[in-house]
């Protein structure tokens, strides 16, 4: 083939010349991390990859992988057993590996992993006598077998964790480690009849068939509906594919000696210096995520294995100096033996990434050009919006999600009607209110403003609710009907969102950066002056070349355009400047007025208005440009849609309320 898809771990530096950019592109960003862990001697169970542009292939192919593929993958097996002096569905020294994904950009989670691969009944009682440890044997094989049927085969998970918990009640044991040999090798039986109840065959025994439905399953978890949100989110293109890693498996599951875990260089909250994570004793990776056991910090490994957790350390710190970045590692111990299993550069809050941006700079690791492009621009945005306080939201649960709208964060007592929650604020009776609406719209300007938050189950980003919102600087997650149940009854007071009830006056949480929905009271902390923020933005400012300026329909958002720096306004939208409760009456007269006098008249109460705001403005902004846009309202959007304010507007007007019902019916 005039194309290689495959790379041995020890092949990726030099084939790619050590560029990072190429690497993660072909090889994936873990599979790049192995070869770099590799090439630097650090002690990388071997192994190999199989491309993004396999991937790609594969899609091309109508989803199988071609015989020419499939050759290369046996023939790298075949090296791999050289290297390790394995041999792939031996009885006597049995090479069992994982099959792992590899995006070019980290998705954590987002796609799928087998472990163990290579076991049938036969390996299984070799690895016994090999290890001389059947219990170590038989939790291999019933962690592959449930792994593989879930992952491959899509047999709901939930039937192998049902046997798992009937066999520990049985035995009376709390832990999967409390079983004994005996115990796991009849979970295999179990399991193993689950998946031909389910399949309609029996599970395979083939090691050659195994590995190659299992890599399937990786490239086709690139297209899982996990996966594609994700990728949504995270502006990550479909075309770029994920890249496959097959890897000798390095056993934390073997004893006391043993264990798996992962770990931070510096802290992803706060970006503080110090090593940070976790491991569990005597597991596979696995447990760490499941939460099925709680692991212990990884200070704890200097108490249990010190010559371990010394070489950990040296190693965490060359990672982070060779990448100049903050990494992201998983490591298994076998027997006392370190293992590295990956490396990346490490997610960390908007915070985090400001400290750790500008402690790179003082450390010398990076230029200030290079600690601007380590900062996402939406990061940035965050810090400007309350937050979640990070140790309450860790005890939160997520009851439901919809768009991120507007950034920041939100925690208040739920009214349904802007009247309610004018009404509710100033009186004292709630102190902070969410608006929870199906929609929102014009008249709901008040109840807006006073609200922390707004959350709708109608609507999208460009939605009135998601527009105002952001204008206002105020969290709105909107859209929380497309993909939840949810069920609400604004004249009931209720609001129903995947089988979680809630009425006027429960608390609820929502995060505009997310579109995360909590059902419970979590704690905020207001938008602060980041010591770090300014000292950034003047490394940003010295490198761009483009004025930066903003829209703002205000005086009040032109001033603060000016204290966060813009050069001018961009646009100012005049007919924002009309949604407020004292103007926007006159509009909805101009609109629906029935002669050339009454609209001069209307017209005649608006300009004040508007003449205030451009002198305003107009002094906030100096010498720095503004681009106005004429006056051109959607109609809708002014109108009343309450019968309430219909009857007001037409006593104002001198109109009968049929007649401006008529009216209003026929603008809308």
């Amino acid at each position: 083939m005039s194309k290689k898809f495959l790379y041995l771990f020890k092949e990726g530096h030099d084939a790619f010349g050590g560029d990072q950019t190429t690497m993660k592109n072909t090889l994936g960003g873990k599979g790049a991390g192995l070869a770099e862990m590799t090439h630097a001697g650090m002690p990388v169970p071997q192994g190999f990859t199989i491309t993004t542009e396999a991937c790609t292939q594969y899609y091309a192919d109508n989803r199988e992988i071609n015989d020419e593929i499939k050759a290369d993958i046996f023939k790298y097996m075949g090296i791999l057993e050289e290297q390790t002096g394995k041999t792939f569905g031996s009885i006597e020294n049995p090479l069992l590996v994982s099959v792992r994904s590899g995006a070019r950009q980290s998705m954590p989670g987002m796609m799928d992993t087998i472990l163990n691969l290579g076991l049938n009944d036969e390996a299984v009682e070799g690895l016994a006598k090999k290890t001389g440890n059947a219990r170590f044997a038989y939790d291999c094989y019933r962690r592959f077998v449930q792994m593989f049927a879930d992952v491959v085969m899509m047999v709901p998970k939930s039937l192998f964790e049902v046997e798992i918990d009937k066999m520990k009640e049985a035995k009376g044991v709390k832990n999967d480690v409390d079983l004994t040999a005996d115990d796991l090798k009849e979970l295999v039986g179990a399991f193993k009849k689950i998946y031909e109840e389910n399949e309609g065959r029996p599970f395979p025994q083939d090691p050659r068939d195994q590995l190659i439905e299992a890599v399937k399953a990786v490239f086709r978890s690139w297209d899982n509906p996990r996966a594609n949100v994700y990728r949504k989110m995270n502006e990550i293109p479909y075309e770029w594919g994920t890249a496959v890693n097959v890897q000798q498996m390095a056993f934390g599951n073997s004893g006391d000696r043993s264990g798996t875990g992962v770990a931070f260089t510096r802290d992803p909250a706060t970006g503080a210096k110090k090593l940070m994570g976790e491991y569990l004793i005597n597991a596979q990776g696995e447990d760490v995520v499941a939460g099925v056991r709680t692991p212990s910090p990884i200070s704890h490994l200097k108490d249990q294995m010190p010559e371990v957790y010394d070489q950990f350390v040296e190693i965490a710190t060359r990672l982070e100096n060779y990448f100049r970045d903050m990494q992201d590692m998983e490591f298994t111990i076998e027997d006392g033996h370190l293992y590295m299993l990956q490396t990346r550069n490490g997610k960390r809050t908007a915070q985090a990434a400001l400290q750790i941006a500008c402690d790179l700079v003082d450390e010398g690791m990076i230029t200030e050009q290079e600690a601007v492009l380590r900062v996402e621009p939406k990061q940035l945005d965050t810090l400007l919006h309350p937050q979640f306080d990070a140790a309450a939201l860790k005890a939160a649960e997520v009851v439901g999600k919809g768009l991120a709208a507007s950034p920041g964060s939100a925690c208040g007592q739920i009214v349904f009607t802007a009247e309610e929650a004018e009404e509710m604020v100033k009186s004292g009776k709630m102190k902070k209110v969410v608006l929870v609406r199906l929609e929102t719209s014009p008249e709901d300007i008040v109840g807006m403003q006073v609200s922390q938050g707004i959350l709708t189950v109608r609507g999208g980003m460009t939605s009135h609710a998601a527009v105002v919102a952001r204008g206002m600087g105020t969290c709105c997650v909107s859209g929380c009907g497309n993909d939840n149940e949810v069920k609400i009854d604004e004249e009931a007071k209720t609001f129903e969102i995947n089988g979680h009830k809630f009425v006027e006056g429960d608390w609820i949480s929502i995060d505009g950066s997310t579109g995360n929905i909590y059902g419970e009271q979590v704690a905020t902390v207001a938008a602060t002056g980041n010591k770090n923020f300014n000292r950034f933005m003047g490394w940003a400012d010295a490198a761009r070349q483009l004025l930066v300026m903003t829209n703002a329909d205000n005086p009040r958002d032109a001033q603060q355009a000016v204290d966060l720096g813009a050069e001018g306004i961009g646009l100012c939208r005049t007919e924002h400047m009309f949604f407020a409760e004292d103007r926007i009456k006159a509009v909805r007269e101009m609109i629906c007025a029935r002669t050339v006098e009454e609209r001069e008249a209307a017209l005649a109460k608006v300009e004040p208005f508007q003449q205030g705001d451009f002198e305003a403005m107009y002094r906030i902004m100096g010498e720095r440009p503004m681009t106005i846009r004429y006056l051109d309202p959607p109609l809708h959007e002014f109108l009343p849609t309450k019968d309430e304010d219909i009857k007001e507007l037409a006593a104002d007007m001198g109109m009968t309320f049929d007649d401006l019902k008529n009216v209003v019916a026929s603008l809308h």
